[in-house]
C-alpha cells in the first residue's frame, strides 16, 4: 500500500494540464468513494458538498448561527482518517476565540457508554457519558481525546446545550485540563510547567 501521494502530479500541475490531472484525481476519488458503504459514501459526499458551500465563509455568524459554550452542535468535521471525528456529528462546544469553536466530538453508540470513564470504576478516562440531553433523542457519550478547533461555519445546527456553570461542564474541562496538562508535562521539570501555567 502506498502511504505518499504521487509527488510528479504536484510537480507536473499547471494551469495547461490542470483539468487532465484534476480528471485523473477524481478518478481514484470516485473508486475510492465507490468502494465504500453506501452509508459512508452518503457521508462523504454531504462532507465534500458542505465545504464546496461553505468554503468563503468566515464564521457560523454568516448563516445566521451562534453557537456558545456548553453548545450541542449538529457539525461537519469534514474528511477523517481512522480513529478520528469525521463527516456529520454532535460535539460539544467548550470555548470560542476569534471565530474558532473548540468542539469535543461525541457519539450516541452505546459500548461508548459502557466504557465511559466518569461512569465506570475501570472505565476508559478519555470517554465522558453526557446522557440523554434535552434537544437529542439519544444518550451521548464524548470523545475527550478528539477536541478540536474548527471554524464556526461547519456548524449546521444547534440543537441543545449544556449549562457552562454545571458541575457536568467543569469536571469536563478539569478532566481535560488534567489530562493535557499531564501529558504535556511528561519530560519538563515541575518549575518549568508552573512557569508555563503562570
Amino acid at each position: 500500500m502506498t502511504y505518499k501521494i504521487r509527488e510528479g502530479l504536484l510537480s507536473m500541475y499547471s494551469v495547461e494540464n490542470a483539468e487532465h490531472e484534476l480528471n485523473e484525481v477524481l478518478k481514484d476519488y470516485r473508486r475510492f468513494v465507490l468502494a465504500q458503504s453506501k452509508h459512508s459514501q452518503i457521508k462523504e459526499i454531504r462532507s465534500m458538498l458542505n465545504r464546496i458551500r461553505r468554503f468563503d465563509l468566515w464564521a457560523s455568524s454568516q448563516m445566521f448561527l451562534a453557537p456558545e459554550p456548553g453548545d450541542i452542535c449538529y457539525l461537519d468535521y469534514g474528511h477523517a482518517y481512522k480513529n478520528e471525528a469525521g463527516y456529520q456529528h454532535f460535539g460539544l462546544i467548550l470555548t470560542s476565540w476569534n471565530q474558532k469553536l473548540l468542539v469535543l466530538p461525541m457519539t450516541s453508540n452505546p459500548t461508548a457508554a459502557k466504557e465511559a470513564g466518569n461512569i465506570h470504576e475501570n472505565g476508559r478516562s478519555h470517554l465522558y457519558y453526557i446522557g440523554n440531553q434535552e434537544g437529542l433523542n439519544k444518550a451521548s457519550t464524548l470523545f475527550l481525546n478528539d477536541a478540536k478547533f474548527i471554524n464556526s461555519s461547519r456548524v449546521i445546527s444547534i440543537n441543545g446545550h449544556i449549562r457552562t456553570d454545571s458541575f457536568m461542564f467543569e469536571e469536563i474541562l478539569q478532566i481535560m485540563f488534567a489530562q493535557i496538562m499531564t501529558s504535556i508535562s511528561k519530560g519538563i521539570k515541575v518549575e518549568k510547567l508552573i512557569e508555563i501555567i503562570d
